[in-house]
């Protein structure tokens, strides 16, 4: 566990009060959950979320765990005096630590907003670790909060803020995920006030949309997504949408539902709604994943996939390797490190020819996280020339060149430039291997 755990932290965390306190020592206290806050000290939201999450966080550890690290006179040798009562074995539902990782820029304003914290934190220092663990995860919004399983790394829970809120007590505790069937068990709504059991999927792909009346791009979204529906439908496919509402009332959930010929949740079964939101880990809308009939995710990025391929042909949407840069794909540039090919797409075959240069790299790095059960730290694109690739190369300032290979880290506002006459596979291989190994320099954004 504690390999793991240090070449996740680093050698050192500290406590609120500046104590160090070796990552190892994690291991050895048996903790069995680790919980990654992701916060800044200017974030009011943040600053809510801290007093609601320390008293969760004493709950879960009880009394004799409140604090982050093992106190003086705390280790093996210590026992009780006598006629003191042994204390009980902490249950395994107990063995939680919280880590907080920082965005913030400014040391002084860091020191005052963990000084009160009764878990850990990343030293501020460790910038580089913190943007690593940004990109890793995918954060797009704080505050943040996922549970990683402390000795495998594996994921459990991507959407921590709603565990506080619907398991304050820590009675589902390690709360990993379960099966879709079993999460949208129960009866599901037609806009007729049909009612139809969940068992009703058996055998079809399947849309899970988040999404809500009051946000425009989800109203843009589902004037969409009702005509790819249809033409799903009729082109003969087994295809279910479930709307997950976001709504803020029952009346504007039932003014918006009636828009859309597919299926929801029930507005008024929060808890089943909030189970979809924390099993899927989302962070804003809309949102659209995608099911195969075994209930297996084929794709986060449906909304995307629906707008970019309106004709619905390349049904149910599995994931390509190198993607097209595009005005609907766009927004995956902030996502993570992007691999970008720059080509003259004057020449009809130019993309093309870079998509099947750069795929069998792609699938090698993705191949490679899947097998341990990560999300791969690289997208990539290939871009041609149009208003929106200028305007990309304008923001971070490349060059005209083409082609051109570049890695793109939107966050930590840094790009990786090759600027070569002839681009190979092994050139293309080269630079992703000492990107990942973090051989190369990085040029500010």
């Amino acid at each position: 566990m504690s390999g793991f755990l240090e070449e996740l932290l680093g050698e050192k965390l500290v406590t609120g009060g500046g104590e160090e306190v070796d990552v190892h020592s994690l291991g050895a206290r048996g903790i069995s959950l680790l919980g990654l806050y992701f916060g800044c000290s200017l974030s009011a939201p943040c600053a809510q979320l801290s007093g609601s999450l320390a008293a969760f966080y004493g709950r879960l550890r009880g009394d004799a765990a409140a604090g982050p690290g093992p106190g003086p006179g705390a280790g093996a040798g210590a026992g009780p005096g006598p006629g003191a009562v042994a204390a009980a074995e902490p249950e395994p539902r107990r063995r939680l630590e919280i880590v907080f990782v920082s965005s913030d820029q400014d040391q002084r304003q860091w020191q005052d907003f963990v000084r009160d914290m009764p878990w850990l934190a990343l030293p501020y220092k460790e910038k580089h670790r913190k943007l690593k663990l940004w990109n890793k995860y995918r954060i797009s919004n704080i505050p943040s909060l996922i549970f990683l399983d402390a000795t495998t790394g594996k994921v459990v829970c991507r959407n921590g803020l709603l565990v506080i809120r619907d398991d304050p007590e820590g009675l589902e505790f390690p709360w990993g995920p379960k099966p879709f069937r079993e999460v949208i068990a129960g009866p599901l709504l037609r806009n007729n006030g049909q009612s139809l059991e969940s068992s009703s999927l058996e055998g079809s792909h399947v849309g899970v949309y988040f999404s809500a009346h009051w946000c425009p791009p989800c109203r843009s979204l589902t004037r969409v997504l009702v005509e790819s529906y249809r033409k799903i439908k009729e082109a003969g496919q087994k295809f279910e949408i479930i709307f997950v509402s976001a709504d803020r009332s029952e009346d504007s959930f039932k003014q918006y539902f009636s828009e859309m010929p597919w299926l929801a949740v029930p507005y008024t079964d929060e808890a089943r709604r909030s189970r979809l939101n924390r099993l899927y880990g989302i962070q804003g809308i809309p949102t659209l994943i995608v099911l195969d009939p075994q209930g297996e995710v084929i794709t986060r990025q449906g909304r995307v996939e629906v707008l970019n391929d309106e004709d619905c042909r390349e049904f149910p949407w599995h994931p390509k390797p190198v993607l097209e840069l595009s005005d609907s794909n766009a927004v995956q540039l902030n996502e993570g490190p992007c691999l970008v090919l720059f080509v003259d797409s004057e020449d009809d075959g130019e993309s093309e020819a870079a998509k099947q240069l750069i795929q069998p790299i792609a699938e090698k790095i993705i191949a490679k996280y899947k097998a341990k059960e990560e999300e791969a730290p690289l997208l990539f694109f290939v871009a041609g020339e149009d208003d929106m690739t200028d305007s990309l190369r304008d923001y971070t300032n490349l060059p005209e060149a083409a082609p051109l290979l570049t890695i793109l880290d939107m966050s930590a506002r840094a790009k990786y430039v090759m600027d070569v006459e002839e681009i190979t596979p092994a050139i293309v291989e080269a630079f992703v291997n000492d990107f990942l190994a973090e051989k190369l320099k990085p040029e500010p954004i």
